[in-house]
């Protein structure tokens, strides 16, 4: 019998996108100028400025692009760098069965990786991600939660890192089974932190572990070339992981046509009970004023978020349901998209908060992990009752958003820091990604954000 971990790294290496139906390349490249959007949010936030601040003394100098700084780092500080920006803000895309976010390890991975081995082509940068993003739900969405606890992505995205990684270098099989190996075992444990760890303290920018998991695997995949090994039999053993899941339709679906999308910069579990009030908003005629208190029917996980009245900095307002409802009736969809540091700190919107009551609901607990789903009841001060459907989120793959709905996201999320110009620039290279050519949108990620408008010599 062949390991679980050899078994993935043949299915990683044989992967091809020519060979798959369009509608996955097409997903792929919607998961790269989605990942772009929520980098260039991210980029100079808290996170991703540490990560440069602290990055030569750390791991030395390098020609790998800080993404959107114009500076180049070592391909392990570059690539901190860059999938902090993309996890930085919640803007990036997940996967209900994983209950996490493979794009923000994988892509940035993939795409700084790419930038130092310019001989590698668009099809292996595509064929890349999509092994990334099988082999990592696929792990993650069998994961025993009685002996793995934790559900934060970085439990598991480095087992996607290094399957990218393992495609993209065409890595022989016996090193790829190791880098997945040493992957699993060196990966964040992320027990503390999140909605499934036991801290309170989720305002923090470590959030799930993302980018330091993207790390980890692709140290795993250049140590396995080395010899370096690790305990291949790591998901052979069943009270840990399933093994029916992990090889059901290996090689025949691919789990990246699963991503779902979100049009907020905040936690999933929050993004259903926004939605549910928007119908309410487009179906009843009432105003912020009229509202006397709002009561959110969910599921338990979204109750175990930190859920603060008055989050002192980005990271804790993300975790808040009260604060981001708040946030939506009194500003609208675009100040969640993303938010700003102006959103913190204001009387007004913490007050709305705390007239916020959170419940479980139990068919929205039953519908969990497969659907996050909320129930919204305004109480306006009429002493009317306005109840919503029980909603699921809007991206996820029964409530899509589509090609149009992604690139008019990105323009929304960009448009404060590019010109039209440069957007569509940006969005043409992911576009020339699927022709074959990846050379502008590397070329892209190495620029200044400050410099992007420039070019023929001719400044905005």
């Amino acid at each position: 019998m062949l390991y679980l971990t050899r078994r993935l790294a043949d299915h990683a290496l044989a992967i091809d996108v020519e060979r798959l139906s369009p509608d996955v390349k097409e997903v792929t490249l919607l998961c790269v100028l989605d990942l772009l959007a929520a980098a260039m949010a991210g980029a100079g936030s808290p996170a991703p400025s540490a990560a440069i601040a602290t990055s030569d003394l750390l791991y030395g100098n390098g020609r790998a692009p800080a993404w959107f700084t114009g500076q180049t780092r070592s391909l392990l500080s570059a690539l901190l760098h860059n999938a902090l920006c993309a996890s930085a803000l919640d803007l990036d895309d997940g996967n209900r069965a994983a209950r996490g976010h493979p794009g923000a390890s994988v892509i940035p991975t993939v795409l700084t990786l790419a930038s130092v081995m310019p001989q590698i082509g668009a099809p292996d940068i595509l064929s890349a991600i999509i092994a990334g993003y099988d082999v990592g739900v696929r792990i993650a969405a069998t994961q025993n939660i009685d002996a793995i606890p934790t559900r934060q992505t970085g439990r598991w995205a480095a087992f996607a890192s290094a399957a990218a990684v393992g495609r993209l270098l065409k890595m022989e099989p016996s090193h790829l089974t190791e880098a997945l190996a040493i992957a699993g075992v060196t990966a964040p444990n992320q027990r503390a932190n999140g909605s499934s760890g036991y801290s309170r303290v989720t305002g923090n920018l470590v959030k799930e572990g993302i980018a330091f998991s993207a790390q980890t695997g692709l140290q795993a995949a250049f140590l396995a070339r080395a010899g370096f090994t690790g305990p291949v039999d790591l998901l052979d053993h069943g009270q840990f992981y399933d093994r029916d899941r992990i090889l059901d339709g290996l090689g025949r679906r691919f789990e990246i046509s699963d991503t779902y999308f979100k049009p907020y910069a905040c936690c999933r579990y929050i993004h259903p009970a926004l939605d549910a009030y928007l119908a309410l908003r487009r179906d009843h005629d009432f105003t912020t004023g009229d509202i006397d208190r709002i009561e959110v029917g969910t599921f338990r996980f979204a109750l175990r978020l930190a859920n603060s009245c008055g989050p002192e900095n980005l990271t804790a307002l993300q975790y808040s349901l009260p604060y981001c409802l708040a946030v939506l009736v009194l500003h609208g969809e675009e100040a969640l998209a993303p938010v700003t540091p102006c959103l913190l700190h204001q009387a007004e919107l913490s007050a709305l908060a705390a007239k916020v009551t959170l419940r479980d609901d139990p068919e929205a607990e039953t519908r969990f992990p497969a659907q996050t789903c909320a129930r919204v009841t305004i109480h306006l001060k009429s002493g009317m009752r306005l109840v919503s459907d029980m909603t699921g989120a809007r991206g996820d793959p029964a409530w899509p958003m589509d090609r149009e709905a992604l690139v008019s996201k990105f323009r929304s999320v960009s448009g404060k820091r590019f010109q039209r110009l440069d957007q569509d620039r940006i969005i043409r290279s992911v576009d020339l990604l699927g022709e074959g050519n990846a050379c502008d949108l590397l070329q892209i990620l190495e620029r200044r954000m400050s410099d992007m408008s420039c070019d023929d010599g001719q400044s905005s």
